[in-house]
């Protein structure tokens, strides 16, 4: 069917309106709209926003499929109401080439669950020491915008300028897991209080803010964009902060976990909380949440980190580092930024489409819900209430630090250019 009505739906949380979607776009937005032979979607006290875009996942495929592969991750990705996600690089061979990126893509499209856009590498196989081929990514089908060596940092000073050099003639972007090597050598954990009584190395904030601002005065020299991944303590904010007065082209995310999780978790020395960055303090999670309301972080992204159970069910020194996010994001910023009164909806819809969409330039998703518009939409039960149960992931891992726990709001549909992908929160 290439027609449906969307009845009754509160658009970005205001009005209650009905939204017809004819083939791949919006046709009309408005009350009582005739449904004229369209499948109609009963969507009262429901929340209709723009699908989701998140410029943050790991894919893993290729070379670690035992973790995820493109088509289960992009499952996971539309249940969360996902219409979009970036790929990262650091598979195995990396997505330092054409190739490797353009086979991501294909991958992607072949999916037909959610858009994929790979990130590139900035350098040759994530080493820091030759720049990758920046031109050709871009220049490929997939045609790549964003590049980042996440999972590690660039942190040659030389290296990150010329990068931000190269990618400024195509309007690029580098996007930087900022975290010093040398500073962080042997960490397991926030260094602070906790880490102390627990014995485990510790991973200072200095580490993550000392190069967000090189990398800030870096980007103003240039004239170029660099994007912070994972923003994770208060500093790191205020540094963000002070670039941004300066009209500098610097944004920043913040992943769903930063925004609920503190340190204090590690004492159970489970290790679903071992992530990269670690947890912080209950401080910093409050300086993200301040932040991510006034606009200084610019976007939720998930960090979605996939791994097989054996890289989790061990003692904490050798478990990996991640966290699987796409299938609870949504919830966890209802429960700490809407319920607290931090965001409305319109906001949700502003820093989990709209602006990560714009930040990738991806176009035909972040777009309002207006007629004339891509049909790329998800539907939220904002009063649903349950317990995160793992093993209902799409995804093909269930490293999650929510498990068992009470979350609010549930996906209902996500259309992708206006077929439906889940339809009555099932996968289509």
């Amino acid at each position: 069917m290439s027609k449906t009505l969307i009845r009754g739906a509160k658009v970005l949380g205001g009005q209650a309106l009905d939204v017809l979607i004819d083939g791949e776009t919006v046709a009309a937005v408005g009350a009582g709209l005739d449904a004229g032979g369209a499948r109609v979607v009963e969507a009262g006290g429901q929340i209709l926003l723009p699908g989701l875009v998140d410029l943050h996942t790991h894919l893993r495929e290729p070379g670690r499929e035992d973790s995820e592969t493109v088509l289960t991750g992009t499952r996971a990705a539309a249940s969360g109401g996902y219409t979009a996600v970036h790929a990262m690089a650091n598979t195995f061979p990396v997505a330092d080439t054409a190739g490797v990126v353009e086979q991501v893509w294909r991958l992607g499209r072949e999916s037909g669950h959610c858009d994929v856009q790979p990130v590139g590498a900035v350098t040759v196989g994530l080493e820091g020491k030759q720049l990758a081929e920046l031109g050709a990514m871009h220049e490929s089908a997939a045609s790549v915008r964003v590049f980042s060596d996440d999972g590690k940092c660039v942190d040659d000073a030389v290296i990150m300028r010329r990068a931000l050099e190269y990618v400024k003639a195509f309007d690029g972007v580098i996007a930087q897991h900022a975290q010093e090597p040398r500073l962080t050598e042997g960490a397991q954990m926030n260094e602070g209080a906790v880490s102390a009584e627990l014995g485990l190395g510790g991973w200072p904030a200095v580490a993550e803010e000392s190069v967000i601002a090189r990398d800030v005065l870096l980007a103003a020299h240039v004239g170029s964009r660099v994007h912070i991944c994972h923003l994770s303590t208060a500093g790191s904010v205020e540094i963000v902060r002070w670039a941004k007065s300066k009209g500098w082209n610097v944004t920043a995310e913040v992943t769903p976990h930063h925004l609920l999780l503190t340190d204090e978790l590690v004492r159970s020395y489970d290790p679903v909380y071992k992530v990269n960055p670690p947890l912080r303090t209950e401080a910093d999670v409050t300086a993200l949440r301040e932040a991510l309301a006034d606009g200084t972080i610019d976007c939720v992204a998930t960090d979605h980190a996939p791994h097989p159970h054996e890289d989790k069910d061990c003692e904490w020194g050798a478990a990996a580092m991640g966290m699987v996010g796409l299938e609870t994001a949504l919830s966890v910023v209802q429960h700490t930024m809407v319920e607290t009164g931090l965001l409305d909806w319109a906001g949700v819809a502003d820093r989990m489409s709209s602006r990560p969409a714009a930040i990738g330039r991806l176009a035909g998703h972040g777009r309002p819900v207006s007629a004339g518009e891509p049909a790329n939409l998800v539907l939220v039960d904002p009063a649903y209430r349950g317990a995160v149960d793992s093993a209902r992931f799409a995804s093909r891992s269930r490293n999650t630090p929510y498990q068992g726990r009470e979350l609010p709001g549930r996906v209902t549909h996500t259309f992708l250019r206006g077929r439906a992908t889940v339809m009555d929160g099932k996968l289509v």
